[in-house]
């Protein structure tokens, strides 16, 4: 295909192998847009995110606005005369004037099946959900949140083992392969964007940390696939009773349902392996973390930590169907 001239706009890693994608395929990617450096990690010192650190390794010019509303920024974006603008996890909404700026328009890399799980955490929220499937699609933006036209889609199972960082980067690779596909025929012609069905959307809400919450008033089904959700991000953890108050406790990793026994309240530590009743069924923490410590597995954390068998940890209502 003829090489075209384009805008990317990401942040993350996720982002990051679909503008390594489009440079290889041999597109100009005249600018990349970036969410701002700002304070991460334990020192909290400022860093570039992973796109604004690949394009300028590979000597792309960088912006990074607070916002595009402002007829500056728009004039800016304009003024590169782009074929197209590929968006993946930019984190910053595109007013009207970007997007009818390029002469292909704007195509967004999102990771899920639209119309499910439209929104900000697409990945966790399918994974969560229990869902069989999620996979990338390839959509021309409009101004609404997600519901632009369909050009691309592709699928990749979910299995009891998968987690949201192996999710992330199978959805990652499959996306830097459908954005060159789909630009390919839509820049030829042979692709036409169709319309969302009005059936079957879902929102993806943006994830915080109290998402991370262990309840034990849910079926245990639904707590194991939690840790594996939200690991690394938000991270989930349990509040563990101590003789001055509580502890945070990190649930770093938990082992399948198994069954609590007769009667076992929900929150009720079975054994000294770390097996917590639930609603339905028991999940075993397999790894665990204590504030300031190493990572160590169910049996190991109780050796150092009073929390013998029959101990009822704290639950509050079960939101898994939200």
């Amino acid at each position: 295909m003829t090489p075209l001239r384009l805008v990317f706009m990401g942040t993350p890693d996720f982002a990051a192998p679909s503008l390594k994608a489009l440079l290889d395929a041999g597109h100009e990617v005249v600018c990349a847009y970036s969410q701002p450096p700002r304070p991460s990690g334990r020192g909290q010192q400022v860093q570039k995110s992973p796109v604004h650190r690949f394009a300028e390794e590979h000597g792309i010019l960088v912006r990074t606005p607070k916002s595009l509303r402002t007829a500056e920024a728009q004039a800016e974006f304009a003024a590169l005369n782009a074929d197209a603008a590929v968006v993946a996890a930019y984190g910053l909404i595109l007013p009207q004037p970007v997007l009818d700026a390029p002469r292909l328009g704007c195509l967004n890399v999102h990771g899920s099946l639209l119309p499910r799980w439209r929104g900000a955490a697409p990945i966790q929220r399918a994974l969560l959900a229990g869902d069989a499937e999620t996979g990338i699609t390839i959509m021309q933006m409009d101004a609404g949140l997600d519901t632009g036209g369909m050009l691309l889609k592709g699928a990749v199972p979910i299995g009891p083992e998968t987690t949201a960082s192996t999710l992330h980067d199978a959805l990652a690779a499959l996306g830097a392969g459908l954005i060159v596909e789909a630009l390919a025929g839509l820049s030829e012609g042979r692709l036409t964007a169709e319309p969302q069905p009005e059936d079957g959307v879902t929102y993806a809400a943006k994830l915080t940390r109290e998402d991370g919450r262990l309840d034990w008033t849910c079926d245990a089904a639904y707590v194991e696939r939690q840790v594996r959700s939200l690991t690394p991000w938000p991270g989930c953890w349990f509040d563990a009773p101590t003789a001055t108050g509580t502890e945070r406790i990190k649930v770093l990793k938990a082992e399948p349902p198994v069954p609590s026994g007769p009667n076992a309240a929900p929150g009720t530590v079975l054994d000294d392996h770390l097996t917590i009743a639930c609603a339905d069924g028991a999940v075993r923490l397999a790894l665990v973390q204590r504030p300031g410590k190493a990572p160590v597995d169910g049996a190991a954390f109780l050796r150092g930590f009073h929390l013998p068998p029959g101990t009822l940890l704290d639950s509050t209502a079960c939101n898994a169907g939200s």
